[in-house]
């Protein structure tokens, strides 16, 4: 695989981490270093470390994965969404959604990098079947992720300083929005 080709990859898969953290940012609405640090650092590596994985056990388990793999990303957005949805009615000093916390860090970047695994099963069939032949195109994906992330959670600071209301759940939507567009892409609708 060229690095053009692994940029480009990169690029494609960090788009759902791109906009899960303009909102997360968004309603953060100020610079929360450590759990932000948490979110660039773990998308990278889930990112990553998911195409690490689906290569590796693209010859052991991926009749078993790939027919599920989708529900469980859509199972997940979805439920996050949801909880912003119903977060964003709740009154101002009730609110308790937080898309900084920990745990909600972890599920997020579970969620937006199980696609990832789909791109690590499909190098595997690249001829990338050395070890060598995997880390460049891996640790470009994480970085771009990382450096996308780190970018949305910028502009999503910005845009949720200026706008006066709860904007929960519009990023519950975009969380569900993004679940819909990866069960559309693996079921093969609309293709």
């Amino acid at each position: 695989m060229h690095i053009t080709e692994a940029i480009l990859l990169g690029l494609a898969l960090a788009m759902d981490c791109f906009t899960v953290s303009i909102t997360s940012g968004t309603i953060a609405k100020h610079i929360v270093a450590r759990s932000m640090l948490t979110m660039i650092l773990l998308f990278g590596l889930f990112q990553g470390g998911m195409v690490l994985i689906g290569w590796y056990v693209s010859t052991l388990f991926s009749h078993y994965l790939a027919p599920v793999d989708h529900w469980i990303a859509f199972g997940l957005l979805a439920f996050v969404g949801v909880q912003m949805i119903r977060e964003g009615f709740k009154k101002e000093e009730k609110q308790t959604f937080n898309p900084l916390s920990y745990k909600m860090i972890i599920t997020l970047s579970f969620a937006t990098s199980i696609d990832a695994m789909a791109v690590g099963v499909s190098m595997a069939f690249m001829q990338l079947h050395t070890w060598y032949a995997v880390p460049v195109p891996v640790t470009i994906i994480a970085v771009i992720t990382s450096l996308l992330t780190t970018c949305g959670l910028g502009a999503g600071i910005f845009i949720g300083r200026k706008i006066p209301f709860s904007t929960s759940p519009i990023g519950g939507l975009i969380l569900i929005g993004i679940g819909i567009k990866i069960l559309i892409e693996h079921l093969g609708l609309f293709s």
